[in-house]
């Protein structure tokens, strides 16, 4: 399942169509669920290829069927860099699915939004859940953009996110058992190791225990500093509900660039460049 938490009653669509389809409609259905699972374990030429492809199957589904795994289909297609070209087709196929669906949960309208708002891709939905999912977006930023908080990292050292205008503050949530967090730590601490002396400052937040945060940092001697986040409040603050999210203040302390999902080393640099850092 996708690290961006799947909604509940979207896992329930998905996985309860295939008795009201015909056997030829359910083998197909079957196949494509086989292949949204093995989509982490290939590489990322290959999972293009296969994402773009599974949007389109996906449209050939009965329209009762198709919702589901458009919309997990779209929360996997985030998980880094596979190619504007495909993930406009995701979100083709996502509308898609919106338009024929009965019911439409609130949640894949703002998987919807999400993709229109923060990665740019054409949609043409009018409907007004859709607006609604456009508002809580904005509302969602508005909150971001005058956050504050401070938490204390591995070493017990305190971290307050508005003392530290005049650096480019990267706010990276994070976890140790989520595959796309692991796959964008490398690349993280290398723009860190590249950066940090013309003001860059990474600070991760995961809300586990730090028995599990720090033997998983240790092992990877990660430089840039991790930060407890106990209770999730921070999390709750920016209204985070899926990880990995990142996002960017410039020196300013104004907010100029985020994430909703992992991101290559080519994206973190693109975020970066928002804030001056080239």
């Amino acid at each position: 399942m996708p690290t961006r938490r799947f909604p509940f009653a979207l896992v329930l669509l998905f996985s309860g169509f295939a008795a009201a389809q015909q056997p030829e409609s359910t083998e197909a259905a079957k196949a494509i669920s086989e292949k949204l699972h093995q989509l982490r374990s290939l590489t990322d030429d290959a999972r293009s290829a296969v994402t773009k492809q599974l949007a389109l199957q996906i449209r050939q589904l009965p329209p009762a069927s198709k919702l589901g795994p458009a919309s997990q289909l779209a929360s996997l297609a985030t998980e880094g860099d596979f190619g504007r070209d495909t993930l406009q087709e995701v979100t083709t196929t996502l509308e898609l699915a919106l338009r024929e669906a009965q019911q439409k949960p609130d949640s894949a309208y703002l998987e919807l939004a999400t993709l229109s708002r923060y990665e740019h891709m054409q949609v043409g939905l009018t409907d007004p859940p859709y607006a609604a999912a456009l508002a809580k977006l904005e509302s969602d930023d508005l909150a971001r953009r005058g956050a504050d908080f401070t938490l204390a990292d591995l070493e017990g050292r305190k971290w307050t996110l508005t003392s530290l205008r005049g650096s480019v503050v990267l706010v990276n949530f994070w976890a140790t058992w989520c595959p796309p967090c692991r796959k964008e730590i490398p690349d993280l601490d290398a723009l860190y190791q590249r950066f940090k002396h013309e003001g860059l400052v990474i600070l991760a937040i995961s809300d586990e225990e730090a028995g599990k945060v720090q033997p998983f940092v240790a092992e990877r001697k990660l430089s840039y500093p991790v930060l407890l986040d106990a209770g999730g409040n921070v999390n709750k603050l920016f209204r985070v509900e899926g990880i990995p999210k990142s996002f960017v203040y410039d020196r300013e302390g104004k907010l100029v660039a985020q994430s909703i999902d992992m991101r290559t080393r080519k994206q973190f640099l693109e975020m970066l460049s928002q804030a001056g850092l080239r």
